[in-house]
């Protein structure tokens, strides 16, 4: 920094604010220190920065399944709010499974990070409370935070479930399914508690749950595959997701073992409105989450935290909506069998 002080003719000050607070700086100077930069090849000891500061640069993301396109556009819309504080984001994901969460929360932890956003895999919090009472900032992403000392954000999930199954069961559906897993995670758990509420409101309605080791493309096939091996009588009328994952795996069943049409058949809706949902072989109905808006909130929460670690926890909700396609289109329009 001292040569790059030199050639630039500043302080050594001055080059330590172009690369921490740019905006602290005059422009001018910020493009001659940065040519000084280049000209030296000059890339700073971030380790050493971290021994000075106590903390990094970068936020923790800890997902439950980054090969979900829904927790991709979390991670993208925290991204994004964290480059305009020039901040980075370091993303992991779990597969569910604690003992990787424990890792990466550790790993995060030896590196010092600027804060953690977690998707947890179960209820257990005592690892993540630790890690802010030793003053790294925790928020919670898609868990709801209430009651507990993390901040959150989170979309209502039982609401959502309830959401699905009324349109379902709006379009003439009474022999339902839910098809998710495992159902140890609270979002599944969540879904399908609104799913159970909002049957009950609908005449001679019948939900079955078809429990499933995860919530992927493939687990959805094989769920949707027991499910045509039935006689025709013994088959739902409608299948509701846990998620578009599970949902086009469902959907791929349905339409390569070719012994139900989507939806006259069988109408099928899934939960999170991934981009892959408009573009499936029928297009998938879904509830939306704003994946991007709780990412881009998770980081505005973690600033909050940092800036004052005394704070309250706050909570964002967001309201889930229903996007209608093609796979719950009813043939006829359906009388209205609500309870009064």
């Amino acid at each position: 920094m001292k040569q790059v002080a030199a050639a630039a003719g500043v302080s050594v000050g001055t080059v330590s604010n172009v690369l921490n607070a740019p905006d602290k700086v005059a422009p001018a100077t910020v493009d001659r220190v940065m040519a000084a930069i280049d000209q030296l090849g000059f890339v700073r000891n971030d380790a050493a920065r971290q021994l000075r500061a106590g903390r990094s640069r970068c936020i923790g993301l800890v997902v439950l399944d980054l090969g979900n396109p829904f927790f991709t556009d979390i991670a993208r819309g925290a991204e994004a709010n964290a480059f305009e504080r020039n901040l980075m984001v370091l993303s992991a994901s779990t597969d569910d499974k604690p003992d990787r969460e424990r890792l990466y929360l550790d790993t995060f932890d030896e590196q010092r990070v600027h804060g953690m956003l977690v998707s947890p895999v179960g209820e257990n919090l005592s690892r993540l409370e630790l890690l802010q009472s030793r003053g790294t900032p925790v928020v919670l992403v898609d868990r709801d935070g209430t009651g507990t000392p993390f901040s959150s954000v989170a979309v209502d999930d039982v609401a959502g479930g309830a959401m699905a199954v009324r349109h379902l069961c709006e379009q003439g559906r009474r022999r339902l399914a839910y098809v998710g897993g495992p159902s140890s995670l609270r979002q599944v758990a969540d879904r399908l508690r609104g799913a159970r509420a909002a049957a009950q409101e609908f005449d001679g309605t019948e939900l079955e749950v078809v429990d499933t080791p995860d919530s992927s493309v493939l687990a959805g096939r094989a769920a949707a595959a027991a499910i045509v091996d039935r006689a025709p009588q013994d088959r739902p009328d409608a299948i509701f997701c846990a998620n578009d994952l599970l949902a086009l795996g469902v959907l791929q069943s349905l339409v390569l073992l070719g012994r139900s049409v989507v939806p006259d058949d069988i109408a099928v809706i899934g939960y999170d409105d991934i981009d892959f949902a408009a573009s499936a072989v029928v297009s998938l109905s879904s509830v939306r989450q704003p994946s991007r808006d709780i990412g881009h909130a998770a980081v505005d929460l973690l600033e909050r935290s940092v800036a004052d670690p005394s704070a309250s926890p706050r909570h964002v909700r967001f309201e889930p909506t229903l996007t209608v396609r093609a796979s719950t289109t009813a043939a006829t329009p359906p009388a209205d069998t609500r309870k009064a």
